[in-house]
């Protein structure tokens, strides 16, 4: 019994696991951001060209 309990203690699999999902939820959030500020950019520009096009 204590030889399992050493070896639970000793397993780190599972913080390994909880740190990738901690940086895989941060890039995933990133890249929201990113394509948020990136629409937004080029809805200003598609909207300043179709005001200087229109007659």
């Amino acid at each position: 019994m204590k030889n399992l309990f050493n070896r639970f203690v000793k397993d780190e699999s599972g913080a390994t696991a909880i740190e990738y999902g901690l940086i895989a939820s941060l890039i995933g959030v990133a890249i929201i951001v990113g394509a948020g500020l990136l629409g937004t950019s080029l809805n200003t520009t598609f909207t300043s060209l179709s005001s200087k096009m229109a007659p």
